[in-house]
């Protein structure tokens, strides 16, 4: 019996190394990796800059604790708001994290406890950030969740507009609901959150843990859209695989985050900041950002030219979806697995695609032809 707990339902293939978007099992064999350990490994396995980012910082220190100033914290901020009108970061360890610090942000500021959050929703699994999800699933079994949540329909404006009131502290959501079937915010949507928080006072939190650091073409996905939100998360590639999350607020949200009020332990030490910092001196450069555009325009059209029309794509940027209807998809992504190419899914129906942003045409191509041997 294994010395683990079986919380996770894991894969048969084992995996020892990787370089790029190719990884390795213990056994010898070679995949394409489509999943980026679910949207982490941004600049591929193995990057050279990541490497040596590590090596170089292990060498003079890991870690002091937020007692005492940490320059590498301050040049990733500095990165992370830059040309936005975000003015100050908080750096964690992961995305749960940074949705726990956003929802303790919004209480405390407004005053208020009421938070709007919606179905397939998918933020964490801490009791603050399980409350805020969505899902039954991720609930069920753990008794009495945090109270003030309000769960309403996604891409519902009349539900949203019926839901608020003075007593709301924050909308919160993800811009593509990555576990939840990537499903995206309307643009009908968006102008109706845009009004809410606007008419009332209500502050806006993007979940943009899966979208950000360049998934979908741009730094954040928010940028695609008029909102403009008060606080966002980040993690997942903004560590490159490496744990490190973050939280960006705008300016009149920094005195209510004073000394002693919220806090981490490893939450943002001089070995995570050295890698997030060579993870955003290439995927925010504007060349790097069109690259991924370019490269999500090919494989959305080489999917729809070669898959059947009863498959619907969506998603945006390198964070694309394969929705197979009524059709569960378990037992397509085990046989892609067996054929070279590692997927997941986004709930029981759709197939997310999560390629390294480093990823080639030529990558894509090889994708490509499997699919097709598991989907016609």
């Amino acid at each position: 019996m294994s010395a683990l707990f079986g919380n996770y339902g894991q894969r048969r293939a084992q995996i020892v190394k990787g370089q790029g978007t190719i990884v390795e099992d213990s056994a010898g064999k070679q995949y394409l990796d489509f999943t980026s350990g679910i949207a982490v490994v941004s600049l591929g396995h193995a990057h050279p800059a990541i490497v040596q980012a590590v090596q170089a910082q292990s060498e003079k220190l890991w870690h002091t604790s937020n007692l005492f100033d940490i320059p590498g914290q301050e040049k990733v901020a500095q990165r992370l708001i830059a040309e936005t009108h975000f003015a100050h970061a908080f750096f964690c360890n992961s995305g749960t994290e940074a949705n726990e610090a956003a929802i303790k942000l919004a209480r405390k500021h407004t005053g208020k406890h009421h938070i709007i959050t919606f179905e397939k929703s998918f933020h964490g699994r801490t009791f603050g950030a399980m409350s805020a999800t969505g899902q039954g699933k991720i609930h069920n079994g753990f008794g009495p969740l945090v109270e003030k949540f309000t769960i309403l329909p996604f891409n519902d404006a009349a539900a949203l507009e019926a839901a608020i009131d003075d007593s709301v502290a924050a909308i919160m959501l993800e811009m593509i609901q990555g576990e939840g079937g990537v499903n995206g915010v309307t643009s009908e949507f968006a102008a109706a959150i845009a009004q809410a928080c606007n008419d009332k006072g209500i502050l806006l939190i993007i979940d943009e843990v899966q979208t950000g650091i360049g998934r979908t073409g741009t730094r954040y996905a928010f940028e695609q859209t008029i909102l403009k939100p008060h606080i966002i998360t980040l993690a997942k590639g903004l560590g490159g695989g490496f744990p490190v999350g973050a939280m960006l607020g705008t300016a009149e949200l920094y005195a209510t985050f004073s000394p002693g009020t919220h806090g981490t332990t490893f939450g943002g030490n001089p070995l995570a900041m050295s890698v997030a910092e060579a993870v955003l001196s290439h995927v925010f450069e504007p060349a790097f950002l069109q690259q991924v555009q370019e490269l999500a325009a090919y494989f959305v059209e080489q999917l729809k030219a070669h898959l059947p029309s009863s498959y619907t794509v969506r998603g945006q940027g390198l964070l694309l979806g394969i929705d197979c209807g009524a059709t569960e998809v378990a037992s397509y992504i085990a046989a892609a697995e067996d054929k070279g190419l590692l997927l997941v899914g986004a709930g029981p129906n759709v197939i997310r695609l999560l390629p390294p942003l480093t990823v080639t045409k030529e990558e894509i191509d090889k994708a490509i032809a499997i699919l097709k041997t598991i989907l016609l």
